[in-house]
């Protein structure tokens, strides 16, 4: 077998456009489909691990057929007045909250998704 180090050494080395043509060619010749972006190559040559989103962002897509309840959820989940939670309804696209954890973005997709909206995590 092929000195593994070495190996390691080659890859850490390639340059994006290598890169980009090691996952052409694992792709369409092996049939494996290689994650997206799982490494960052800095100029330097080093890899460094992509770090996981921690902070998420609930943005509100559209309204879609039952506006109403989507304003009230907006209303609850926020705890925005009637009119400012319409507004924002009414701006979609539009952020209802930022910098929040996985599990509360979920609740909150979860709870606007039941009243109707059409909802995003960033």
């Amino acid at each position: 077998m092929a000195d593994l180090k070495q190996f390691a050494e080659q890859l850490v080395n390639l340059t994006v456009k290598e890169v980009n043509e090691l996952a052409t060619i694992l792709k369409d010749e092996y049939g494996i489909e290689p994650a997206a972006a799982a490494v960052v190559v800095s100029g330097g040559g080093d890899a460094v691990a992509a770090e996981e989103q921690t902070e998420f962002t609930v943005v509100l897509k559209e309204a879609g057929a039952s506006k109403l309840a989507v304003v009230k959820a907006v209303k609850e989940l926020t705890g925005l007045g009637l009119k400012e939670a319409k507004d924002l309804v009414d701006a979609a696209p539009s952020n209802i909250k930022e910098g929040v954890t996985k599990d509360e973005a979920e609740g909150l997709k979860k709870s606007l998704e039941e009243a109707g909206a059409v909802v995003e995590l960033k």
